[in-house]
């Protein structure tokens, strides 16, 4: 038999980003805007062709962790 997970309903959703984070955070490398994309749990900066990774609800903003985006943008 085995017992539900009861900490499943009331554990945080680590997965979402501070709104209010996302409004001030620019790409470490152009200081220029990101855009988030839910879905992938990255933040883009056009600019710079990189995607950086945001891991547990937090964006991970070190150009050595972002993976460079092809040149289709995706």
């Amino acid at each position: 038999m085995t017992t539900p997970d009861t900490n499943a309903d009331t554990a945080p959703d680590t997965s979402k980003v501070d709104p209010k984070l996302l409004e001030i955070l620019v790409c470490p490398v152009t200081k220029g805007p990101l855009v988030y994309d839910a879905a992938a749990q990255e933040l883009i900066s056009k600019q710079a062709g990189l995607a950086y990774p945001i891991r547990d609800g937090i964006p991970i903003m070190l150009a050595d962790e972002a993976r460079e985006l092809d040149a289709d943008g995706a």
